[in-house]
């Protein structure tokens, strides 16, 4: 259970980010997006590379690394706590490659992002939004909470 949650906490990050920052800022590009997916992914996969070993118990690894070497600080940090590292520099990369290359063509994000969407776009969703998609979203929030205050260990 611990590997798969922290598998997840180092591959997730980077995908919120370009997902949550792509939609909220119209600045952003798909250079800096492919940029902060592969920088993430690497940090990622360096992470499982330092823990698998040791994880594993392979030999040479029985007692893990040196203390106080880099590889052991990475190894011995909470992989929630690496996860943010992993946010923050993939976050950190989304913005400054966007920022470094052209922006997009704003007819390419029309309506795609917050900042885009005209008052029609506005009007057109409020509008298609039923009593039976709020209750739904309302279950579905429910489970996922109910999900969480059972499996939270």
């Amino acid at each position: 259970y611990h590997y798969l949650q922290s598998v997840q906490g180092y591959l997730a990050p980077p995908i919120f980010v370009v997902f949550f920052f792509g939609v909220l800022m119209k600045r952003l590009n798909a250079k800096g997006c492919l940029a902060a997916l592969l920088v993430g992914f690497a940090l990622g996969l360096f992470r499982l590379a330092v823990d698998t070993p040791v994880t594993l118990g392979m030999s040479g690894y029985e007692h893990g690394y040196t203390e106080g070497s880099f590889l052991w600080v990475i190894q011995n940090m909470y992989f929630q706590y690496y996860s943010v590292i992993i946010f923050l520099v993939s976050l950190a990369t989304l913005i400054g490659v966007s920022y470094a290359t052209a922006p997009p063509c704003s007819d390419r994000i029309q309506g795609l992002t917050f900042g885009t969407l005209s008052d029609e776009d506005r009007r057109k969703s409020r509008a298609s939004w039923g009593a039976g998609d709020v209750v739904t979203s309302i279950v579905v929030m429910i489970i996922i909470v109910v999900a969480y205050l059972y499996f939270r260990g």
